[in-house]
């Protein structure tokens, strides 16, 4: 077996090592953000900073969000959109401070005030059908700051 080539011959043919050095604990990686998972089919879109899912994220750039969002000001914002929903209007409930349970609940009852359907999702109630002025007054009688948004 003159021509059979074993594999330390082949890496020496090609200039190659085999047996590199395997970094250790103690070495300094200068980039570690750059190596990080970016989206797992298991949670979606991860966060760079925190490593978490971006639902789950307690890094200043998740409150950051919220902030821009409205929930800070305390005034809800009630507006229609017909934006990708082939024509049909929505009702958009933005800007309430509340968890997840207590937005779903507020959901169910605007829902039944209008006597139409909908959903509740990243923090905004959407309501199915043009039902603004409804709900502002609703609202408003509920003791929430509420206002008609985008004219």
């Amino acid at each position: 077996m003159k021509n059979a080539k074993t594999p330390n011959t082949l890496a020496g043919a090609l200039g190659l090592a085999l047996n590199r050095a395997q970094p250790t604990a103690n070495t300094a990686n200068p980039a570690p953000a750059a190596s990080g998972l970016v989206y797992s089919t298991e949670a979606g879109r991860m966060c760079p900073d925190c490593r978490q899912p971006v639902a789950q994220c307690v890094c200043k750039q998740n409150q950051a969000r919220q902030a821009a969002s409205g929930a800070a000001d305390g005034v809800v914002r009630v507006s229609r959109e017909t934006k990708g929903r082939g024509g049909k209007a929505v009702t958009l409930v933005k800007g309430l401070a509340l968890d997840a349970d207590a937005l779903a609940a507020l959901g169910k009852q605007l829902k039944a005030t209008c006597g139409s359907g909908g959903t509740v999702k990243e923090g905004v109630i959407e309501v199915q059908g043009d039902h603004c002025e409804r709900l502002v007054t609703w609202l408003q009688a509920q003791g929430y700051r509420a206002k008609r948004a985008g004219g």
